[in-house]
């Protein structure tokens, strides 16, 4: 590198004047800058455009002419509670029974009255006569006091249908624990019903009921003396049964 111009700090003596143009200084050129071109604008991401929701119409049914005139009122639907069906309680059956004893038979009794027998009550004569026709003593024992149901006018104990025959069954029980029989005759409907679990349908058949044995159903003392056409057929099954008592008896 070169001097090109060389200038005192301090005044030179003997020096020659300076030229002013050399005291300028002459400063370089200053070198183009390359501008840096402009990056592209990134671009912004483009939201997709959310249609708004369309708005559901509802259709407001409009009051009728005659409807404003007379100021009549939209009748509302009311929902109906559902019915709820109450079960009536099932009143207590009512009866009463009377248990015999004749030979080796036992006899349940449905007493017509009530009350237990007298000896000129035509039902009790009536009874008489079919044992005679049996071949069994005329003369019934009476075993313990009759049975009646309800056994409470008032309380909370259950006297359905069930509660009565397990009563008559249970009774009838301890008694043939006591002395058993052959056959027990079941007279009138209470008795066929509660001991012997049947109905009108069975008269004049032989049941076996469990806990009783054979069993005997027959119609009521009473029914006999208002239809007695139905003698015949008690006669008749008397007859297929007879056999089983009188071999007893001998």
């Amino acid at each position: 590198m070169q001097v090109v111009n060389w200038l005192p700090r301090t005044e030179l003596p003997f020096a020659a004047p300076s030229r002013p143009e050399l005291l300028e200084l002459q400063l370089p050129e200053p070198l183009p800058v390359a501008t840096a071109a402009p990056a592209p604008a990134a671009q912004a991401p483009v939201e997709p455009q959310v249609k708004p929701a369309e708005r559901v119409k509802i259709e407001v049914p409009r009051p009728s002419l005659a409807s404003t005139r007379t100021g009549a009122k939209p009748v509302e639907e009311v929902e109906q509670a559902p019915i709820v069906a109450r079960v009536a309680p099932v009143p207590p059956p009512r009866f009463s029974l009377q248990l015999l004893r004749a030979g080796r038979c036992l006899l349940l009794v449905e007493l017509p009255t009530g009350e237990a027998f007298q000896t000129r009550d035509p039902a009790y004569l009536l009874l008489k006569d079919m044992l005679r026709a049996a071949g069994l003593p005329d003369s019934p024992q009476i075993v313990g006091e009759p049975v009646r149901w309800p056994l409470l006018a008032r309380g909370t104990m259950d006297q359905g249908p069930e509660a009565a025959r397990d009563f008559v069954q249970g009774f009838i029980s301890a008694r043939l624990e006591e002395a058993p029989c052959v056959c027990l005759w079941l007279i009138g409907l209470p008795a066929v019903r509660f001991a012997g679990e049947a109905n009108a349908e069975s008269f004049n058949r032989e049941l076996q009921v469990e806990g009783l044995g054979s069993v005997w159903a027959l119609p009521g003392l009473e029914l006999l003396m208002e239809e007695p056409q139905r003698k015949a057929d008690v006669w008749q099954a008397m007859r297929r049964l007879m056999a089983r008592w009188k071999e007893s008896n001998e």
